[in-house]
């Protein structure tokens, strides 16, 4: 599944109003070249707009949150890119909202824990900031440091 295909399935997912937008991908091996490894790439989507009209999640409580429950997950690295996103709510609005979109790598011989980590990060967002979801896309990639 290319990433382009990947990234489509998690908007429709989004867009149907699911709570986790989530993109599977066959656990093919990833070709080697050079000294690239295999890696997993997840991106995750966070909206800030609140439910009910509340004051949006701010650039600090944004940054905040990557301190204590993300970077304590993934202390490798990571990379926050702002953007502005929309998705169809649960009740068929069309939400448009401020974004952040974190993009995570490690090694695909560590999904496992990674998907784990990863899933405490979504629901921890869920539970601080009353969303309704936090779209993630999965994707197998060479990355070579």
């Amino acid at each position: 599944m290319t990433r382009v295909a990947a990234t489509l399935l998690a908007c429709v997912m989004v867009g149907g109003g699911t709570t986790a937008a989530y993109a599977v991908l066959d656990e093919a091996p990833v070709p080697a070249a050079g000294t690239a490894e295999g890696y997993r790439e997840t991106r995750l989507f966070f909206g800030t707009a609140r439910p009910g009209g509340g004051e949006p999640v701010t650039e600090a409580e944004f940054e905040a949150f990557v301190a204590e429950v993300v970077t304590p997950r993934f202390p490798e690295g990571l990379t926050v890119q702002e953007g502005d996103g929309q998705w169809l709510d649960e009740h068929g609005v069309i939400e448009r909202e401020r974004s952040y979109e974190l993009v995570l790598y490690y090694p695909a011989a560590d999904a496992g824990a990674g998907d784990r980590e990863i899933e405490e990060v979504r629901a921890a967002y869920l539970g601080r900031f009353d969303q309704e979801a936090v779209a993630r896309v999965d994707d197998r990639v060479r990355v070579d440091f």
